[in-house]
């Protein structure tokens, strides 16, 4: 088998690593730029990188800036603001749970990126790829779920009412959100109709950073102290920028040769590397439960890689 088929894999493993990294990131600046403003910092800080690496690819492919049609434009939009949605519904679940924890809710999203990809774009699911996508699933499920206590929690205590449901509230929500998201990208790099699929996936990537950065900067206006914030802290931002458009540009890549529910599937190893970062970073120990949750991702992962 040549090399050709498995790039897809290549590509996703490479986006999941720079992702968990950026997250981490993003984490840390959610502190001091609030939510809004750490989201946004993916997309202002990632526009200028995108451009980079779009006039790469049209010099080193000797290729014409792609003309979109009507129909490449629903796609990319659906796609920009579902991903503006989804990081700002992540960062969110961050500063309720931990980082690790955040990271396993959102890993519910192969489910229904596999749902919306099928109904959406006919990306067919076989059955040995929806096998791998319930069993890496269930290792993500796993992880998040606490044991349940032996006794009843006292009103107010962690984990009890609204404020125990909240942070899995906002991190499937962020799920569902990207799952749009990668949809509406993959449907936007196929209506391009390209044989290069790097200038494709490259020139939906820039044009979906230019959305977001234009439209967050607009929102932001509301608050001044916010982008003046960003301002200041420039430095970690554009390194949180830097890797947001380097994992999305192989994300955009990945999707462009693969469905977005085997690419997502795959991703699931993010949580593998987000326990990594979650350990020597944060001090945070894994249980003997995310054990056997990461135990069946990357059971679930090894089978979407035999099923292809």
């Amino acid at each position: 088998m040549t090399l050709t088929p498995w790039l897809w894999a290549v590509f996703t493993v490479i986006a999941a690593f720079a992702q968990t990294l950026r997250n981490a990131m993003q984490r840390e600046l959610t502190g001091g730029l609030g939510t809004v403003g750490a989201t946004h910092v993916r997309f202002l800080f990632g526009f200028p990188f995108a451009l980079v690496f779009l006039a790469a690819v049209l010099v080193a492919t000797a290729s014409a800036l792609p003309r979109p049609g009507l129909a490449f434009w629903p796609w990319v939009i659906g796609g920009a603001f579902a991903q503006i949605a989804g990081t700002a519904l992540m960062l969110a679940a961050m500063g309720e749970r931990s980082f690790v924890v955040t990271i396993a809710y959102i890993k519910t999203e192969p489910i229904q990126v596999a749902i919306f990809g099928l109904l959406v774009l006919g990306d067919a699911v076989t059955w040995p790829m929806l096998t791998a996508i319930i069993v890496a699933t269930a290792g993500v499920v796993i992880m998040s779920v606490k044991a349940l206590p032996l006794r009843p929690r006292k009103p107010g205590s962690e984990g009890s009412g609204l404020g125990g449901i909240r942070p899995t509230l906002l991190g499937l929500a962020a799920a569902a959100m990207f799952a749009l998201s990668a949809t509406g990208f993959r449907g936007a790099i196929l209506q391009l109709h390209m044989t290069n699929y790097v200038a494709a996936a490259t020139f939906t990537l820039t044009v979906a950073l230019a959305m977001q950065a234009a439209s967050l900067s607009l929102y932001l206006l509301r608050s001044p102290s916010v982008p003046w914030a960003i301002v200041y802290a420039w430095r970690p931002s554009l390194f949180a920028g830097f890797l947001g458009a380097f994992a999305s540009q192989f994300w955009f890549l990945a999707i462009a040769l693969a469905s977005a529910a085997s690419v997502r599937t795959l991703a699931l190893i993010e949580v593998l590397f987000a326990q990594i970062i979650a350990y020597f970073a944060f001090g945070q120990r894994t249980t003997a439960r995310e054990a056997l949750g990461m135990v069946l991702v990357v059971a679930g992962v090894a089978l979407l890689l035999w099923s292809r």
